[in-house]
């Protein structure tokens, strides 16, 4: 039988679209205030492997991907989601979104996002939220998975979250070193 133990604190991020610079920077702002501290901002990038959001936001969709400096446990995210899809509705308008936020983490085998949308390779973890394991890190890079979204499993999303791991790689060996000098 194997021993129960806690599992490491993970890196938080948020991938975020919506129409326009100027949205995705007013949530970046509320996601700070929720959050704390963002130590990662990927480059605006294009929202263009899909047109399923097209309907509800318009054309011409851009996405920030962001890592929160404070690690988190990973028993909190489908806490973390239902905020977010607060916040979502918070700024609606005649009930369409006009960010759509996607909470997540990083962790040094995986990159897990949230969402609401069971499907076969989707896990429930509690609060009407499932997991999916987006992406796994094998021989030195993120690598995707067949059920993976074009737009993660891209060279250059790949590269922001191998970027983001090795944060989450430098957090940890701190937070080691400290507990040994303790």
């Amino acid at each position: 039988m194997g021993e129960i133990k806690e599992p490491l604190p993970v890196k938080l991020i948020v991938s975020a679209f919506a129409g326009g610079e100027a949205l995705l920077t007013e949530a970046r702002a509320r996601l700070v205030a929720e959050f704390g501290p963002i130590d990662y901002e990927s480059a605006l990038l294009p929202f263009d492997h899909t047109d399923y959001y097209t309907p509800e936001f318009g054309p011409g969709l851009v996405r920030r991907i962001w890592a929160f400096e404070e690690l988190i446990e990973q028993g909190k995210l489908a806490v973390i989601k239902r905020r977010t899809n607060d916040i979502e509705m918070e700024w609606a308008t005649e009930g369409r979104r006009r960010v759509n936020l996607d909470p997540g983490f990083v962790s040094y085998s995986k990159m897990v996002l949230a969402t609401t949308k069971n499907h076969a390779h989707r896990i429930y973890i509690g609060d009407g939220i499932y997991a999916e394991v987006t992406l796994h890190f094998r021989d030195g890079t993120f690598r995707s998975w067949p059920w993976t979204y074009p737009d993660y499993a891209s060279p250059t999303y790949l590269e922001i979250f191998n970027q983001i791991r090795a944060l989450y790689t430098a957090q940890m060996k701190a937070k080691q070193s400290m507990t040994k000098s303790q």
